[in-house]
């Protein structure tokens, strides 16, 4: 018996869709007030891509208004649609930080195709790893200036780190205006890229080893900062 036709039934009715490797990415849309990407209740307006196309329910939930991710397998859960020039807030924390399971990110300007581990989709990372945040990586070709090879990828904040401790909430704060981002860990400014090649695109939080919780995902205009 084929169950997937009831199973993607299931996930729907749920707020669950998984679109892995869609080609087609719509008009990208300048917030003009306050959207909240997330409504505590389900996933309306997420899609998922995970590693070996695994059930997103199996990693991603919701429960008492919080997004809870356990980590594995890889992959992200994304917006729907394409936003450009905002100032993007996530309120999350670490359930717990042990070795090799403190690690995630938010990713701006998502391009498709969908892509996990080895081969992420072009966008820009705010690095979620405990101790790294406020470092910024381009992934799957995405160049800025002055970072314009694989080998120069990884953009490490100079700034010292400004996290809260395991199990209380932090504020990543992300401010992309045209083909400027600027990172914000807790209020503070963290880093910043200027000249990226990708400036619109979809919102993603990473499944990467880490267990985490999401109680707020907010985009204001640009100028909110």
């Amino acid at each position: 018996m084929n169950t997937r036709p009831i199973l993607l039934a299931a996930l729907i009715a749920s707020g669950f869709t998984q679109i892995c490797n869609a080609e087609e990415a719509p008009a990208a849309i300048t917030p003009t007030g306050k959207v909240e990407l997330f409504n505590g209740k389900d996933f309306s307006g997420w899609t998922f891509c995970l590693a070996s196309n695994a059930a997103p329910a199996g990693t991603f939930q919701v429960t008492n208004g919080v997004m809870h991710c356990v980590g594995q397998p890889f992959g992200y859960v994304r917006t729907e649609k394409n936003y450009r020039d905002y100032k993007l807030t996530v309120e999350w924390r670490f359930v717990k930080i042990a070795p090799r399971a403190d690690n995630s990110g938010v990713f701006v300007h998502l391009q498709l195709p969908d892509g996990i581990p080895p081969k992420w989709p072009k966008c820009i990372e705010n690095q979620g790893q405990f101790h790294r945040q406020g470092d910024l990586i381009l992934l799957g070709g995405a160049t800025a200036a002055g970072h314009d090879t694989p080998q120069t990828r990884g953009m490490n904040s100079k700034e010292t780190r400004n996290e809260k401790a395991e199990g209380e909430w932090n504020t990543y704060t992300v401010v992309c205006r045209g083909d400027t981002v600027k990172s914000y860990v807790n209020g503070k400014l963290m880093n910043e890229a200027t000249g990226c090649s990708v400036s619109s695109g979809a919102i993603a939080v990473q499944s990467e080893g880490g267990e985490w919780e999401a109680r707020k995902i907010v985009l204001e205009p640009s100028g909110a900062e």
